[in-house]
């Protein structure tokens, strides 16, 4: 094994410089009302503060996101277009709930159907997209379950695509984060319908339910969802200095409880944390010797740019330390595991990442290959 260690200079991550002498401080998570919660810092990934994060819980119109998720995908996949029209069934028209005014008698445009399942909750919009990916609102219920675990949601299990109570319809404010964030990374050019503040469709205005938005220009996203047997639930994004976090509360009093509530986490989250980024993706970060290769050294790196979250002001205690895989034997492939990358904090673990080669080495020659043979036998 090879390992490299590195203190993270503040000056080298943008950060300005602090005295290494004083403890950081992160004060207690503020007191929520509500059944449960969970905030993450988007770019690390961070579990930054959570209350029954594993818990069953009811997500009422949170679950939209997993129906927002599988129309996203079958647009990106030409399974579906947003120019495409299509018609609200029998079905679809008389779903109880929140609804976007869908007309039988006229079809509607997928983008709009897309805004009025997000802005408006429509629950008549997520009958006709999901009948419309998967012929059934049933059928497409499982394909959202099956999506879920795709995505590691491991205690998430979908009975339809609106959030109307279900015995088996339940999730956790963990899986809804993870989803959350999700939808944030893999569909971007969908997201900033999240914060539109109002949709008109048949001439019906609706205002966004999420109070967040209008109050706080921070907040981007994401989505709210009430039943009386769930309470007031909001997933809710905010963007400050460069950062992103996301929090996600669930059973509330009321809408304003869960604004409020949301509204803590997020400033908590913004407040008292920092998220340099480490490392480039896709940039190497050091070059091991190579045995037996058509090349005698690889690049390393990460597939993806590497954060940590940490106490404001702290990120100048940071220490990695890169362990490699030694010796390494040709061939080796672009994006073969290598090594490790750990980062800590005062001695407690803060990231763990696995090192990748960047570029492929194949298999040298055959007086290459004996020599190397021969300098690993020696030990050199």
């Amino acid at each position: 094994m090879k390992r490299i260690s590195r203190l993270f200079a503040a000056a080298a991550l943008a950060l300005p410089m602090m005295s290494f002498a004083a403890a950081p401080f992160v004060p207690p998570v503020p007191e929520i009302a509500g059944k449960a919660y969970f905030l993450t810092d988007f770019y690390s990934g961070q579990v930054l503060a959570a209350r029954d994060p594993d818990a069953r819980v009811e997500p009422a119109s949170l679950t939209k996101l997993m129906t927002a998720y599988l129309t996203f995908k079958a647009i990106r996949e030409k399974r579906l277009s947003l120019e495409q029209t299509l018609t609200v069934s029998q079905r679809g028209w008389k779903t109880e709930g929140s609804r976007m005014f869908l007309d039988p008698k006229k079809p509607a445009r997928v983008d709009d159907l897309i805004k009025g399942m997000i802005v408006q909750s429509g629950n008549d919009a997520c009958v006709t997209l999901a009948e419309a990916i998967a012929g059934s609102e049933e059928v497409f219920a499982q394909m959202m379950s099956a999506e879920a675990r795709r995505l590691g949601m491991k205690n998430t299990h979908f009975e339809n695509a609106t959030g109307l109570p279900g015995p088996q319809h339940y999730t956790t404010v963990r899986d809804l984060n993870t989803l959350a964030g999700a939808i944030i990374r893999d569909f971007p050019e969908f997201y900033p319908i999240y914060s539109m503040k109002s949709f008109t469709y048949n001439n019906i205005t609706q205002p966004n339910r999420n109070l967040l938005l209008y109050r706080d220009p921070n907040v981007d996203g994401m989505k709210t969802g009430h039943t009386d047997s769930a309470g007031y639930n909001l997933i809710a994004s905010s963007r400050r200095d460069g950062r992103r976090v996301v929090s996600v509360v669930v059973g509330t009093a009321s809408e304003e409880a869960r604004a409020v509530e949301s509204s803590k986490l997020l400033n908590y989250g913004l407040q008292f944390f920092d998220t340099p980024k480490l490392y480039a993706g896709k940039k190497p970060v050091s070059t091991v010797t190579v045995y037996k290769g058509a090349g005698a050294t690889v690049p390393v790196g990460f597939t993806r740019d590497i954060y940590a979250t940490v106490p404001k002001g702290q990120a100048g205690r940071l220490k990695a330390d890169l362990t490699t895989r030694q010796p390494m034997i040709a061939p080796v492939r672009a994006g073969q595991v290598v090594g490790t990358l750990k980062v800590s904090l005062d001695g407690k673990p803060v990231v763990e990442q696995p090192v990748v080669a960047l570029q492929t080495v194949e298999e040298g020659g055959f007086f290459s290959r004996l020599i190397d043979s021969l300098k690993l036998l020696l030990g050199l």
